[in-house]
């Protein structure tokens, strides 16, 4: 399982005072992970229902390549612009998918 694609998803939510602190916040995460070795990219999605809430969506090579990431200090300090708008939903504030099939 550790060789497969992996897609982690980051739930957010804006602050009523600041709707656009999420996006802020990811765009400049995402300057500083370019190059990250074994992140194939990542997106912002806003939710079409409620404005306020955003996803943030990063696919990686393989769910070894994140963890490595994840385990490493550097990803505590890139990721920090966005844990005050990490969602506290019943799961956590983010999931963790491997691709199990494609087209």
């Amino acid at each position: 399982m550790s060789g497969e694609r992996a897609r982690v998803l980051l739930f957010a939510v804006a602050p009523g005072d600041r709707p656009d602190a999420v996006a802020a916040a990811y765009h400049a995460i995402s300057t500083e992970l370019a190059g990250t070795p074994g992140l194939i990219g990542n997106e912002l999605l806003q939710s079409a229902a409620d404005p306020r809430e955003f996803v943030v969506m990063s696919e990686w090579e393989t769910l070894a390549a994140f963890r490595h990431w994840e385990s490493g200090a550097a990803h505590r300090t890139a990721t920090s612009p966005l844990r005050p708008y990490q969602s506290q939903r019943p799961g956590g504030p983010f999931a963790i998918y491997t691709v199990s099939a494609a087209y």
